[in-house]
C-alpha cells in the first residue's frame, strides 16, 4: 500500500502530468501522419527521455504510443490513408462509412473502443503479467509458424467479394516479401542487383502506395467525379457509443482478450492483432455480408485489439526483458538506462516506479477520449477542402512519410510503384488489404518455418510434436479444410435425400 501511495504521488506530480499531456499531443500528431508510425514516435522520444526521471520518461513513451496507435485511424477513415500499420486492417471499412456520411460514427467507434481495449489490456498487465509472460515464453518457432499461418488465413475472411481474388492478392504480398537476403543463407534474392532491395521491400512505403497513392491516381483518372460525398461537418463522435457498447459487447471483449494475448507474444504486436481481430469479427458475425460496405462491427473489435496489444506487449518486456513488439524493444533500453532493469526482480526493487507506470497506462487511455476528440475536431476540416487542393497535400504527406523511413528517395519510388499496382488491382476487383497482410507476415512465415525445420532436422511432423504447436496446427488445418469437407459431405448426402 505504501508503494502504491508513493506511485500516485509520482504520477500526480505537475511535471509528470505536463509530460503526459505533451506526449499525448505529440503521439496524436505522429500517428496521424502517414509513414510516421508509433514506433517512430517512440524512437523520437528516446533522446528527450535522457534528461528525465524514470517515471516521466516511461510515461512519455506509454502515452505517445497509445495515442499514435489510435490516431492512425483518423486519416484512414477520412482519406483512406492508414496512419499506422495497425490501422490498415480496417481502413477500407472506416472509409466506406465515411463515404456513406457516417464519419463521426466510424471515428467515435475507433476512439472509444481503442480506449476501452487499452484499459482492458492495462488491467491484465497489472493482474496477470507473470502468468501470461510464462505462457508467452512457451512459444517457439513451431508455435509462431502456425500462428502466422492462422493470421494469413485472415486474407480470405477480410476479402469482400471473390475469395479467389483475395488469395491472389495475398500471394502477391507473400511474393513481395521474398525480396531481400535469403533465409538462412543470406543470399540476395529477387534484388536484380539493387543494393536498396537487399534489406527487403519496406512495408510503410508499400502500404502508403497501395492505399493512398492508388486513391490519388483514381481521382486523377476521373477528375470530374469526387471520390466520395460526405456531410460537411462531423458531429458528436460520442453519439450512439453507449448503444454500440451494448450491441457489440461480445466483440469488445473478444477483441480486447485477443489483442492482449497476441500482444504478449514476443514479436507479434498490434499490427497482427488488428488483422486477426478484424478477420475473426467478420467470420463470427451474424451479418458478414455487411463487412466492407461500412459496418462498424469490425472497427469495434479490431480497434479494441490493437490498443489492448500495446499493453499486452509490455508483459514479457517487464517480466523477462523480452520485447513484445518493436516499441517495447526500444522501451527495454530506456528501462535499463533508468535503472529499472526488466525481470522478475523489477517488482521488488522498483515497486513504486512500476506501479506508477501501471497508473500511467490507465491515465493515457482515459486521456485518449478528450485528446482524441480534439484531434478529430481538428481533422474534420479535411472534409471541407476541395479535392483539387486536398489530393496534392495528401501526396506531399505520402512522399514525406515514405522518405522518412530510410531517408532515401528509393522509398518514394517504391510508394509510386505500389500506388500504380494498387490502382490496377482495385480496378480489376482485387483487394489490396490481403497483399498488405502477406507482406507483413511473409518474412515471419519464412523465418519460423526454416527455423523449425532446422530444429527438427527437416522432419515436417516436428511442427505438430509440441502440445501448443500441435493444437494450433490442428486448428489451422481445420479452418483451411473445413469448408471443403462440409461441401463434400453435403454432396454425398444430396442423392440420399
Amino acid at each position: 500500500m505504501d508503494a502504491l501511495l508513493t506511485a500516485f504521488g509520482l504520477v500526480l506530480d505537475p511535471y509528470v502530468l505536463l509530460v503526459i499531456a505533451g506526449s499525448a499531443a505529440f503521439g496524436l500528431f505522429v500517428g496521424a501522419v502517414p509513414g510516421l508510425t508509433a514506433t517512430m514516435a517512440t524512437a523520437l522520444l528516446v533522446p528527450v527521455t535522457f534528461f528525465m526521471e524514470p517515471v516521466p520518461a516511461i510515461a512519455a513513451i506509454v502515452t505517445a504510443t497509445a495515442m499514435a496507435i489510435f490516431s492512425g485511424d483518423i486519416p484512414g477513415c477520412l482519406v483512406r490513408i492508414p496512419g499506422t500499420p495497425a490501422s490498415a486492417a480496417y481502413t477500407d471499412e472506416a472509409y466506406a462509412m465515411t463515404r456513406k456520411g457516417q464519419a463521426e460514427q466510424a471515428l467515435g467507434a475507433g476512439l472509444v473502443f481503442s480506449a476501452l481495449g487499452g484499459i482492458f489490456g492495462s488491467i491484465v498487465l497489472v493482474l496477470a503479467a507473470p502468468a501470461l509472460a510464462e505462457v508467452a515464453l512457451r512459444f517457439s518457432s513451431f508455435e509462431y509458424f502456425w500462428l502466422v499461418c492462422l493470421g494469413l488465413t485472415c486474407a480470405v475472411f477480410i476479402s469482400t467479394g471473390d475469395p479467389v481474388k483475395g488469395l491472389i492478392s495475398l500471394f502477391l504480398g507473400l511474393s513481395v516479401s521474398l525480396v531481400g537476403l535469403d533465409n538462412p543463407a543470406g543470399y540476395p534474392r529477387l534484388t536484380f542487383g539493387s543494393i536498396e532491395l537487399l534489406g527487403s521491400v519496406s512495408f510503410i512505403p508499400t502500404m502508403i502506395g497501395m492505399f493512398a497513392v492508388s486513391e490519388i491516381i483514381r481521382w486523377a483518372a476521373s477528375p470530374g467525379a469526387a471520390p466520395f460525398h460526405v456531410q460537411n461537418n462531423i458531429g458528436n463522435v460520442f453519439t450512439g457509443m453507449g448503444r454500440m457498447m451494448v450491441t457489440y459487447r461480445r466483440q469488445l471483449l473478444r477483441g480486447s482478450v485477443l489483442g492482449t494475448l497476441i500482444g504478449a507474444l514476443p514479436g507479434a504486436g498490434a499490427d497482427i492483432a488488428a488483422w486477426i481481430a478484424y478477420a475473426m469479427s467478420k467470420k463470427l458475425s451474424k451479418e458478414p455480408e455487411k463487412f466492407g460496405t461500412g459496418h462498424p462491427e469490425g472497427i469495434v473489435e479490431s480497434g479494441a485489439a490493437n490498443n489492448a496489444a500495446v499493453s499486452g506487449a509490455w508483459i514479457p518486456a517487464l517480466v523477462f526483458g523480452i520485447p513484445g513488439d518493436s516499441i517495447t524493444a526500444i522501451v527495454i533500453g530506456v528501462l535499463y538506462m533508468k535503472g529499472m532493469n526488466p525481470g522478475p526482480t523489477v517488482f521488488m526493487n522498483n515497486a513504486p516506479q512500476l506501479y506508477a507506470v501501471f497508473i500511467v497506462f490507465f491515465i493515457a487511455n482515459l486521456m485518449m477520449l478528450p485528446f482524441g476528440w480534439a484531434a478529430i475536431k481538428a481533422a474534420k476540416q479535411i472534409l471541407r477542402m476541395p479535392r483539387s487542393v486536398l489530393m496534392p497535400i495528401i501526396l506531399l504527406f505520402c512522399i514525406v512519410g515514405s522518405f522518412a523511413i530510410n531517408n532515401t528517395a528509393f522509398g518514394v519510388g517504391l510508394m509510386l510503384v505500389f500506388g500504380i499496382v494498387g490502382y490496377l488491382m482495385e480496378s480489376n476487383g482485387i483487394p489490396v488489404a490481403p497483399a498488405i497482410l502477406g507482406l507483413v507476415l511473409g518474412a515471419l512465415l519464412e523465418d519460423t518455418f526454416v527455423s523449425s525445420m532446422i530444429k527438427s532436422d527437416g522432419n515436417i511432423w516436428g511442427l505438430f510434436e509440441r502440445p501448443i504447436a500441435g493444437t494450433l496446427g490442428a486448428v489451422t488445418l481445420l479452418v483451411w479444410f473445413a469448408p471443403l469437407l462440409i461441401r463434400t459431405m453435403r454432396r454425398w448426402q444430396a442423392p440420399a435425400s
